[in-house]
């Protein structure tokens, strides 16, 4: 048990999600951070530990069900309430045409992106009621609403999340479950890198990407968790239900 609020971060060792972590660390929150095994999540752990001795950064890879079953299972058992979600991860998936894309990788970014999300949320259920009030924030994307050329995984998986969020919307409302979804801007991650090395035989548009980062149009993970912090912690029933654009915060 924590006395301080409980929030549930995906995607938590690097970029955005890292950032949001660390922000609501130094914010007296207890965190649970999930992310895939690497160095990055136990530097978090040590970095949560070292605000609040009750967060912790666990290794849950989204694509793998089981993994979402156990560790789901054990957040649950140790925190009995959670005030709060953010689904931040995601991967940009496979880059070419509808077509002729890798199949497997297609339906790998659907899980990951959105699948996971349901699935996630679902045995988390028990502790959102629990704590009386709970906010769930999805990071959305511009691709949720303009398709890219190339892109049809990852827009079609953020399209689809934004209707999820929508729905939780809805039917938490009863609970004390709010949801909205938030669309970041181009954030300076791991995901923009990816992207710029795409080849242009896969992804026509890459160029532009590429002149995104030459031109600094990126915004620092850091800059944009800050933006983000009062709707995270604090939307309210009101605004559940509605998509946000950092650039308007």
């Amino acid at each position: 048990m924590t006395e301080h609020p409980v929030f549930l971060v995906t995607g938590a060792s690097k970029g955005l999600g890292r950032s949001i972590c660390e922000l609501l660390a130094t914010q007296g929150y207890t965190i649970i951070g999930l992310a895939r095994e690497s160095v990055e999540l136990t530097e978090l752990d040590n970095y949560l530990k070292s605000h609040n001795s009750s967060s912790v950064a666990m290794v849950c890879d989204l694509s793998q069900p089981e993994q979402i079953e156990k560790v789901a299972g054990e957040v649950v058992n140790r925190y009995p309430s959670i005030n709060g979600i953010i689904h931040n991860a995601g991967i940009i998936g496979p880059v070419g045409n509808i077509f002729t894309v890798d199949e497997t990788k297609w339906d790998e970014t659907l899980v990951v992106n959105l699948v996971s999300v349901q699935h996630l949320t679902r045995i988390l259920y028990p502790a959102m009621i629990n704590a009386g009030r709970c906010r769930v924030t999805t990071i959305s994307s511009g691709a949720a609403v303009n398709s890219l050329v190339s892109w049809s995984a990852y827009c079609t998986s953020k399209a689809g999340l934004d209707m999820w969020t929508r729905c939780l919307a809805d039917e938490g409302r009863n609970d004390g479950i709010s949801a909205v979804s938030v669309a970041p801007g181009i954030v300076d991650t791991d995901m923009q890198a990816t992207i710029r090395s795409a080849d242009k035989a896969d992804f026509p548009m890459v160029d532009r990407f590429i002149e995104f980062h030459k031109n600094g149009d990126l915004v620092a993970p850091d800059k944009v968790a800050s933006s983000l912090f009062e709707l995270i912690v604090n939307h309210s029933m009101e605004q559940s239900g509605n998509r946000f654009d950092v650039r308007d915060l």
